[in-house]
């Protein structure tokens, strides 16, 4: 098996970090279990690749390499468990071992770890009984936080679903009658302004006392939102000014919430030590992986409620798992228990759809509301119609979307080739980036830098965020928009690669370097700041951090543009895939195009982002005993 596993390692199917782990249990078992420390190369593998555990079932008599001179074959799938099931170095779940073997999927002991407490922490919370509550002031409050909305009469009902429901009033039912609850919906849809209205509405019914309330995102960027959509909608909550004054002001990222200990993987706040909370929202959930979110739900108090929010349609996280995805069980429709229906109906006067009669409710489908009404693009939105194709895996439709309405806010243009990218960035940068330091003021420098961002896939090659960075330079140089004389020349973008703490800085900060009109303008970096302000920060003083005219679409995560220009790489690439097509998409508030060829787009909406885990099957269990879990 050392042979195999090299022979792997040498054609790059194996990292070198697959490899040692394989060789490390294979000292443990010796050499007599080659298909054990095999099963363990490819389990670090699919974690490497975003999976929480490796699903024997794929791999099982299966060919590695074909082609090659000395293939692998895997196992099938029976002999492979029942070696592993008698491997010193794999256990059941609850068992310590490195390995843990649950149906057909093979875990590294610490992610089984996080996935087992997670789901726990999540069921138990889903299955919790209603609070108490007073009908009647419930009721008041929910008619008058959500009065009956205006439609124009577009209920879109290729959706498959009535959006004259006010499902924004529905989830702050939930919000309030469930210990975990869960809104997922589309840019523009209103989740942050729904949880305005929902942190309101806790307020008012707990009878006096003052909540204490977590506001919280993965990311300082996604936080920094967050907080500004909160305060702006205060200002328009048909509620007391002493309620208003009660709603938290402030949002942090989760690590900074948790306590981050630095040069430690642990935090301040954790199952012995729980936060002083009684409700915690969270935002972006779709960015949030499977361990961050474990550390969080483990430190929350079980009296408190936890409300995420997210676009289940959205990118995953770039570590293991698509937990958001998980939770919201992507795919399925909305529907709910008729207990929980019924209740719904008596407070909020919303008939909400029910499971079919005699199917089996899972609890977590009585914690999810997904939202419809679409507040940002009008009914015609080449954006919405385009994101929506996406969705459904209709590549064609959404080319013919894009490529139908030149002048619309969605539109497609085939990808010049690397030799005349420099003159078509050059026609949009040009006036995109008019006047971009015609005034050194960090508020409109900001407004005009933030008015166009360009999306990349990669970080490499000729559409990458390297190479793109490097045109934008020169062509605004050239053009005389900015003076690369000097590293940190003015106008120069920047993002925050890696936290800084002690400075207050985060992954995915952007500042723009601009003179210091009090410091004799040498170059400061300056960075939003909360109502408006901005800090400035020594350049010296930055960590980690890049060029950021272009980003990827991964970074873009969390963020809004006026206007996005996504470049798709020339091949086909495994990041290339539906969720990140929508996510490139939705990153516009008013107008996006697309650089691509045909075949590479069809092909990325075609792959959707496949990640195995056993969240799923533990929150969403089909009723009838069957499924693959770990719990």
């Amino acid at each position: 098996m050392n042979q195999h596993l090299d022979q792997l390692y040498r054609h790059q199917y194996l990292s070198a970090l697959d490899l040692h782990f394989a060789r490390f249990i294979q000292g443990l078992t010796g050499d007599d279990a080659p298909n054990v420390a095999l099963a363990a190369a490819l389990v670090s593998r699919w974690r490497g690749d975003g999976h929480i555990c490796l699903d024997l079932s794929v791999p099982a008599g299966k060919i590695l390499l074909p082609g090659t001179d000395n293939p692998v074959r895997c196992p099938e799938l029976d002999r492979w468990r029942q070696t592993l099931s008698e491997s010193p170095v794999a256990g059941r779940p609850g068992e310590w071992k490195p390995l843990i073997l649950a149906g057909t999927r093979l875990y590294l002991y610490r992610y089984w770890e996080y996935e087992n407490k997670l789901a726990t922490i999540l069921k138990q919370r889903m299955e919790a009984d209603l609070p108490a509550f007073d009908e009647c002031r419930l009721r008041e409050s929910l008619d008058r936080l959500f009065p009956p909305p205006v439609y124009d009469g577009d209920t879109d009902g290729r959706l498959g679903f009535d959006i004259r429901i006010d499902w924004q009033k529905v989830a702050a039912f939930t919000a309030f009658a469930k210990s975990f609850s869960v809104i997922s919906g589309g840019p523009g849809t209103g989740k942050t302004f729904t949880v305005a209205k929902i942190l309101a509405l806790l307020s008012e019914q707990n009878g006096g006392k003052p909540l204490r309330i977590a506001l919280t995102a993965p990311t300082g960027k996604a936080a920094a939102r967050m907080q500004e959509a909160i305060q702006e909608a205060k200002s328009t909550l048909p509620c007391p000014e002493a309620v208003k004054a009660a709603l938290p002001v402030a949002a942090s990222t989760i690590h900074r919430l948790l306590g981050s200990v630095p040069h430690a993987r642990h935090h301040r706040y954790h199952k012995d030590n729980l936060l002083p909370v009684d409700v915690v929202v969270v935002d972006e959930g779709s960015m949030i992986d499977l361990a961050l979110l474990s550390r969080l739900v483990q430190a929350i108090p079980d009296s408190a409620r936890l409300i995420m929010l997210g676009d289940k349609d959205q990118l995953a996280s770039v570590e293991a798992g698509a937990v958001f995805g998980d939770i919201c069980h992507t795919g399925r429709r909305t529907a709910y228990s008729p207990a929980f229906a019924e209740i719904c109906r008596r407070l909020t006067g919303e008939s909400i759809p029910l499971q079919g009669e005699g199917r089996f409710v899972p609890p977590a489908a009585d914690c999810h509301v997904e939202l419809f009404r679409n507040y940002r693009f009008h009914a015609g939105s080449g954006i919405a119609a385009a994101s929506r194709a996406v969705n459904d895996g209709d590549g064609p439709e959404a080319l013919n979307i894009m490529k139908a309405a030149p002048a619309g806010d969605a539109r497609w243009q085939t990808l010049p080739s690397p030799e005349a990218l420099y003159k078509s960035l050059d026609n949009t940068l040009t006036k995109a980036f008019a006047g971009y330091l015609d005034t050194t003021d960090p508020q409109d420098v900001f407004g005009r830098f933030n008015l166009l961002r360009i999306l990349c896939v990669l970080r490499e090659g000729p559409y990458g965020i390297g190479h793109i960075n490097d045109l934008v330079e020169e062509i605004l140089h050239r053009r005389k928009i900015i003076r690369r004389d000097t590293p940190w020349y003015f106008g120069r973008p920047v993002m925050v690669t890696r936290n800084d703490y002690s400075a207050r800085l985060y992954n995915g900060d952007i500042g723009i370097v601009l003179p210091d009109p009090e410091g004799q303008n040498e170059p400061r970096v300056f960075f939003p700041a909360p109502e408006g302000t901005f800090r400035k920060i020594l350049p010296s003083r930055l960590g980690s951090y890049e060029t950021v005219f272009a980003i990827t679409v991964h970074k873009s995560q969390g963020s809004e543009f006026d206007r996005v220009l996504c470049l798709l790489p020339d091949r086909d690439a495994p990041l290339l895939t539906r969720e990140l097509i929508y996510t490139a998409l939705t990153r516009a508030r008013k107008d996006v195009t697309v650089w691509g060829r045909e075949d590479v787009f069809l092909k990325a909406v075609s792959r959707r982002i496949e990640r195995s885990s056993g969240l799923r099957d533990a929150l969403w269990p089909t009723g009838d005993g069957t499924g693959n879990t770990a719990f």
